[in-house]
């Protein structure tokens, strides 16, 4: 199972942040890249088909493709990073929190773990856990 991430147009920024927060390869498609893109306006031509990160860790999906039903953010779905490190947690959490909403901070749980959430600038809710085993 694999996140995938839908945005109202501001997909290329959003992905542009993870990748900033966690590396790894980005991949971007515009609907201007796709066979698509003669047939839409202008305006819609640089939005996101489909964008990609793939880490060591995980691969992100994300679109700017919203069906007819429109956006609905929602708390019904989180984004769950397990981390390898006590360091890796702190600035994975520390990055995505820039202009977010931080719920937990990194603390640790009754089962000796650690685990902090946020959202983020983009309105999506993010977990992070990591266990020194």
């Amino acid at each position: 199972m694999l996140p995938y991430l839908t945005f109202n147009g501001n997909c290329h920024a959003a992905m542009t942040f993870y990748h900033a927060c966690f590396g790894g390869e980005i991949q971007l498609q515009t609907i201007g890249d796709s066979p698509l893109g003669n047939k839409l306006s202008p305006e819609m031509r640089h939005y996101i088909l489909q964008a990609s990160i793939s880490t060591d860790h995980f691969t992100l999906f994300g679109t700017d493709m919203v069906g007819e039903q429109s956006l609905t953010q929602g708390n019904s779905v989180s984004i769950w990073v397990e981390c390898n490190t006590l360091e890796e947690v702190h600035a994975y959490y520390k990055k995505l929190a820039q202009n977010g909403k931080t719920f937990q901070p990194i603390a640790q749980t009754f089962s000796g773990a650690l685990l902090g959430s946020l959202t983020d600038q983009f309105g999506k809710h993010w977990l992070f856990h990591f266990k020194n085993n």
